[in-house]
């Protein structure tokens, strides 16, 4: 019986303990605010949002939690949440009789540079989905009738995770899930429960009057983040497009070369399951799905690539998703982690195996060194919504300067999508223009998606400040202190961080 709960707590146990190394100071009473990873106090339940809906429905589900708890408990059991499903799911996808193998399973799928790279942008709800992967493959492929309520029931319930992921999320469970339903002849169970999970974002999408920039294919476009090349990086799992998505070191000969030995080993140790006695039902499934995702993720290093991918958002925009092509790796991620545990299956090797995933990428440990650490919103912000919400007049906010992200002193200058456009209850118009370094220099620029913020922004630069659909105007201070007032708006808060203008 003892034996039993330590395989079934083990890995548990591991993605608690690496979740407490890699957060560190993120754990700290505060919010940790870095690119997507914005959390607010109070968030509203039903704010008035435009353009595509990316934060559907896991705003929502945040601001419902915290309804209960601290939005600051709310975030950190997230994070928190990421490493342990991530490492149990992993690790119930190898034999229970192997308990070292399942240990090793779980490190790996709970430390990458695939995970730490996208939670270094933010991205913690692709993640929650990406984390629940190895269940809903488990779900999909446990015996009993296909067609019956409990097989729906089953995945429904693993899915969650991806659901409450959103767009992103759902699309690479698509991707990884529906090779494993083909496989299986499962094909309406997942389809219904993958659909059913979609539309939360897909209804709101096809209605919001969102356009997809194709240039935003190079913006996206998988790069080179080690020694090894594009192909070489995509190949360790990394290679994503956000040069301040990396950590440090990581580029470093050694550690790439690691990278890519663990990969190598998990890709033969999961070429061995296909001849093993008892092949998972899933093995074809996964492949499959692997080499697709990674198919996708290799299109933007190649010139004919992007090209294709322009093409197709010309042609519907709904492409657009395909313009960030690795984040569609994570099934390879998740077959080289069931394939490190056939590979080390057992004794010492099984003990390096669990090990190794850490050494392998050592600055993920802490927040990166530090770049994720937990802090406090200044209380002019909750004075600042108190009256913008308080006030039964209709007209959206503008958020000033005109930019998609901020660097606050009081965040330690970390880079965070501007707060506003998640604390009021009225509709916030924002630069969601997005603007991407490239290798050789300069900037590439990659216009908006929504339509009122696109002519926000053209009355802005043409200063017709007096014809913006707007009843406030929220200015944040710069370098230089606040921009000036324009005429025809009243100031209504002046603080040290923020000042509010109304009509």
């Amino acid at each position: 019986m003892r034996e039993g709960r330590a395989g079934r707590w083990g890995p548990v146990a591991l993605g608690l303990g690496l979740a407490l190394l890699a957060l560190g100071p993120a754990l700290g009473w505060g919010l940790v605010l870095r690119y997507d990873l914005l959390f607010v106090p109070d968030p509203p339940l039903w704010p008035d949002r435009g353009g595509f809906p990316r934060a559907v429905p896991s705003d929502l589900v945040v601001a419902l939690l915290s309804r209960v708890l601290p939005v600051e408990i709310v975030q950190k059991a997230a994070l928190v949440a990421v490493f342990v499903l991530a490492a149990a799911g992993a690790a119930a996808l190898v034999p229970a009789e192997r308990r070292l193998a399942r240990l090793v399973a779980a490190a790996f799928y709970a430390w990458n540079i695939y995970l730490a790279q996208r939670l270094m942008l933010g991205q913690w709800a692709l993640l929650l989905g990406v984390a629940g992967l190895p269940w809903a493959i488990r779900a999909l492929t446990l015996e009993g009738r296909p067609g019956a309520w409990r097989s729906w029931g089953r995945l429904a319930v693993a899915l969650l995770p991806a659901a409450v992921g959103g767009f992103q999320a759902m699309l690479v469970s698509w991707l990884t899930l529906m090779p494993v339903a083909v496989a299986r002849r499962r094909v309406p169970v997942a389809a219904g429960v993958l659909v059913a999970y979609s539309l939360p974002w897909a209804v709101p999408a096809l209605g919001s009057g969102a356009v997809t920039d194709p240039a935003g294919v190079d913006a996206f476009a998988a790069r080179a983040d080690g020694p090894f090349g594009v192909l070489g990086s995509l190949l360790s799992l990394g290679g994503i497009w956000n040069a301040e998505a990396g950590l440090p070191g990581q580029e470093a000969w050694w550690t790439a070369t690691a990278r890519l030995l663990l990969v190598a080993a998990g890709l033969y140790g999961y070429a061995r399951l296909r001849t093993a006695p008892g092949r998972p039902p899933w093995w074809g499934g996964l492949a499959v799905a692997a080499a697709a995702g990674f198919c996708v993720a290799a299109l933007g290093a190649f010139q004919g690539g992007r090209e294709a991918l322009k093409w197709l958002i010309a042609l519907w925009p709904g492409f657009g998703p395909l313009r960030d092509g690795q984040v569609y790796l994570a099934p390879l991620v998740l077959l080289t982690a069931v394939g490190l545990a056939s590979a080390l299956r057992s004794g010492a090797p099984a003990l390096v195996g669990v090990l190794a995933p850490v050494l392998a990428l050592p600055t993920f440990a802490m927040g990166a060194f530090g770049r994720l650490e937990a802090v406090t919103y200044p209380e002019e912000w909750t004075a600042v919504r108190a009256i913008v919400d308080g006030d039964p007049a209709p007209g959206a906010l503008v958020s000033l300067p005109w930019g998609a992200h901020r660097a606050f002193a009081w965040n330690g200058g970390r880079v965070v999508l501007d707060p506003a456009t998640k604390l009021f209850r009225r509709r916030v118009s924002w630069d969601d223009t997005l603007l991407v370094g490239l290798p050789g220099g300069g900037r590439l620029r990659v216009r908006g998606e929504d339509p009122l913020n696109r002519r926000t922004g053209d009355l802005l630069a043409a200063h017709a400040y007096g014809e913006l659909p707007a009843r406030y105007l929220l200015m944040a201070a710069g370098e230089n202190g606040f921009p000036s007032a324009p005429p025809g708006w009243k100031t209504v808060f002046d603080g040290k961080q923020l000042r509010l203008l109304r009509r």
